[in-house]
C-alpha cells in the first residue's frame, strides 16, 4: 500500500487551510541539479576525485605505460563517481520534499527530508529580500529577518542563505525563472506592508471607550 507522507496537508506545502482572505501567488521548488551544485559543491567534489585520478596516474606513469597508470589511477574515478551520485541523491530527496509558498500575506517553506517543518514568515518579519541570479534563470531569495525572530542554520539547511550562521537567512533556493518569482514577493510584500496594521486599544480602567491611536483602524469588540 501506498503512503503519502504529506497526506494531511489540506494544500500542498500549507499545514492548514488558509484564511478566505489569503491568496497564494505562486508554489515551487528548488531545481534538484542546481541544488546539488551549489549547496552540496557537486562541481567541487568532481574536481578534487579528478585531481587525485590525475596525480595518481602521473606518479604510475614514470613507472609504467601509460594506459596501465590510467587504470592504476581509475579507482578514484570510480569513487568520485559514487559520491557524486549520492551527493545528486540527496538533493533530489531535498527538493522533492520541499514546497516554497507566497502568498498574499506570507511566505512559507515546507523543508526538511527527514525531519519536515514548516517555517511561517509574514512579510512584517521579512526586512529585505536578496535575489542572486544565476546563468539559466535559476536562482537564490535569500530572506533577511528583522526584530527577534531567530532560526536554526542547522535545522533549515540547505534552505538558507551560505555562511550566514550568526544571522541565519532563510532562503529560497535553487528555483527556476527566479527573477520573476523575485518581483511576485516584492509586489505582494509591498501590498501587505502598505496595508494599516489593526489593533486593539484595551480601555483604560474607570474609562468605558478608548479611541484609536493614529495610523490604526477600529475593531469591533467580539
Amino acid at each position: 500500500m501506498s503512503h503519502d507522507d504529506f497526506a494531511v496537508e489540506p494544500i500542498q506545502g500549507l499545514p492548514e487551510r488558509p484564511p478566505a482572505d489569503e491568496m497564494i501567488l505562486w508554489q515551487g521548488r528548488p531545481n534538484s541539479w542546481r541544488l546539488a551544485v551549489e549547496a552540496l559543491s557537486l562541481y567541487w567534489v568532481a574536481g578534487y576525485f579528478v585531481l587525485f585520478f590525475g596525480w595518481r596516474a602521473l606518479v604510475a606513469g614514470a613507472e609504467v605505460p601509460f594506459w596501465e597508470a590510467v587504470h592504476i589511477g581509475s579507482p578514484f574515478l570510480v569513487m568520485g563517481a559514487a559520491t557524486c551520485a549520492i551527493l545528486y541523491l540527496i538533493a533530489l530527496v531535498q527538493a522533492r520534499s520541499t514546497v516554497y509558498t507566497i502568498t498574499n500575506r506570507r511566505v512559507a517553506m515546507r523543508i526538511g527530508a527527514a525531519l519536515t517543518i514548516t517555517l511561517n514568515l509574514p512579510y512584517r518579519w521579512i526586512g529585505a529580500a536578496n535575489l542572486d541570479l544565476r546563468q539559466g534563470g535559476t536562482g537564490t531569495i535569500a530572506l533577511s529577518l528583522t526584530g527577534e525572530t531567530r532560526l536554526s542554520y542547522l535545522n533549515t539547511w540547505p534552505h538558507v542563505r551560505p555562511w550566514r550562521m550568526k544571522r541565519t537567512e532563510p532562503a529560497l533556493r535553487c528555483i527556476p525563472d527566479a527573477a520573476n518569482v523575485a518581483k511576485i514577493l516584492s509586489e505582494a510584500a509591498e501590498a501587505r506592508l502598505a496595508e494599516p496594521e489593526l489593533r486593539r486599544k484595551t480601555p483604560e480602567p474607570g474609562r468605558a471607550s478608548a479611541r484609536p491611536t493614529a495610523g490604526t483602524a477600529p475593531v469591533p469588540a467580539e
